[in-house]
């Protein structure tokens, strides 16, 4: 239960790995058309608030993992309550073995944030049904797209300088999607005896300001300026994170509640029934360089097609929300042809060098001026083949990073930049003849000059990049007229 969610959209697929049978209740089941493992799973539609479709969901079913929390209600606790009891209700009714809960971290403070206090109360809930249940409470998970990753992410990228809060001095123990996801997977295997609730986290205890600091030093931020401040209250925070983040104000709000208390495990009883990771429980850093590393690595889509996969739980999904992710910019475009994909495929491979970007010339040209000034490669490398390309290759400031021929190519830039950036060049049959050519450009910022530099270039990629899809099927299309009236 919440498999269009942010933990169970990544857990399905690892339970399908560990070679156990799943079936989702969603209420919505369009959202995982685009998942790739839609094919392998049982979807039954319905909703935890409605008690005919629970039942129908448990049927025959021997484990449910409850992850559904309803923060973007102002009504949540009223929510999740009356959820909770519906399905400890069909649970006790069913041949169900085993609940497997995700909640949060209890801090010591007897006064708990609306957020906690539900959170909890949902886990008591379940556990009352009456078969083993496990509770695992984690504090801040780090990975892409989850919203304390995505808030920690876009406050230090975005903001050089800011005052915090006092909460900011908190300790809090994060822990990586990919442990959450290693201990979620093995409770399901656990012996009948175990239930109970365990703390899970990583093996850093951080304050949020070591957290921001942090976070800067592995994206190769400059050092930001945080000055704490008694006087923010967590809701005026929550107004904050919702102005300079893409998180929605329903789910800052809680999330920032939640801060105020210190979130840090009181034991690591879990780990004398489920064992760590291999490898160990992952550092702080390693998190954030694992949250951030199709990025690193250039493992963003690298097709219109492939974006619903990512290569790691850490990776944003088709089923997150839409704000995750939400720095990476894209300018796509599309344009028809009568040439054929073969043809089309021939002006793509050939351009750069000689033959230039089909679009704007000069521009291009004082764009490689700029470049050269401030050390970078400018447009002056060319390229070794007026025709054929080869993965590795510098391609004027480019460099040629996949090569998917007659389908696809990708170019990393090389330029100077306050970023990365890639161009995605690719040739598809059109539905009624001829091609359809598709252009990306995606660019991920670094920091706020990044940012700003942005905004500033985005009004002139109508004309620039406008141009370029407009002019190579052009190209193609007069090589396709100039056979025919040959032949």
């Amino acid at each position: 239960m919440g498999a269009t969610g942010y933990i169970g959209g990544r857990l399905v697929p690892e339970l399908l790995d560990a070679g156990h049978q799943v079936r989702v209740l969603a209420r919505s089941p369009e959202k995982l058309d685009e998942v790739p493992w839609r094919d392998q799973i049982d979807v039954v539609e319905g909703d935890v608030t409605d008690p005919v479709s629970v039942a129908h969901a448990l049927s025959d079913q021997q484990v449910v993992y409850y992850l559904i929390h309803s923060l973007t209600r102002s009504d949540f606790v009223v929510v999740d309550r009356a959820a909770a009891r519906n399905v400890a209700d069909a649970v006790r009714a069913s041949d169900v073995q085993r609940i497997v809960y995700l909640g949060g971290i209890v801090p010591e403070e007897k006064e708990l944030s609306p957020h906690l206090a539900s959170r909890t109360e949902v886990g008591q809930v379940l556990a009352g049904a009456g078969v083993p249940t496990i509770v695992l409470r984690a504090a801040a998970i780090i990975g892409s797209g989850s919203a304390s990753f995505e808030m920690l992410r876009h406050l230090s990228e975005r903001l050089p300088a800011m005052v915090m809060p006092r909460w900011v001095h908190n300790r809090i123990q994060p822990i990586a999607v990919r442990d959450v996801l290693h201990y979620l997977v093995r409770a399901a295997e656990l012996p009948s005896e175990i239930s109970g609730e365990f703390d899970i986290g990583g093996p850093d205890v951080l304050t949020y300001l070591d957290m921001m600091r942090r976070y800067a030093v592995v994206a190769g931020l400059p050092r930001r300026v945080l000055v704490p401040v008694p006087v923010l209250t967590p809701w005026l925070s929550a107004q904050w994170v919702n102005l300079v983040t893409p998180v929605p104000k329903a789910i800052a709000v809680p999330l920032v509640e939640s801060l105020v208390h210190e979130v840090v495990c009181r034991d690591h009883a879990v780990a004398d029934h489920i064992p760590d990771p291999d490898g160990g429980r992952t550092h702080y850093e390693h998190a954030v360089e694992q949250a951030l590393g199709r990025l690193r690595r250039a493992e963003m889509p690298t097709r219109w097609s492939d974006a619903t996969a990512p290569a790691a739980p850490s990776g944003p999904l088709p089923s997150d929300p839409e704000w995750t992710g939400a720095s990476v910019y894209q300018d796509v475009r599309e344009q028809s042809t009568t040439a054929s994909p073969e043809m089309l495929w021939d002006v793509i491979e050939s351009i750069g060098g000689e033959h230039g970007w089909y679009s704007f010339p000069l521009a291009w040209s004082v764009r490689g001026w700029a470049d050269q000034l401030v050390g970078g490669a400018g447009l002056r490398r060319g390229r070794r083949d007026p025709r054929r390309l080869h993965v590795g290759e510098a391609l004027d400031w480019w460099r040629v990073e996949h090569l998917d021929r007659p389908r696809l190519l990708r170019l990393r830039a090389e330029m100077q930049l306050p970023g990365r950036a890639w161009l995605e060049l690719g040739a598809e049959p059109g539905p009624d003849g001829g091609a359809v050519y598709r252009q990306r450009v995606v660019f991920e910022p670094c920091g706020l000059t990044g940012q700003l530099y942005w905004a500033v270039v985005f009004p002139f990629h109508q004309l620039l990049f406008g141009g370029m899809a407009r002019n190579i099927t052009s190209a193609a299309g007069r090589q396709a007229a100039g056979d025919r009236s040959g032949s």
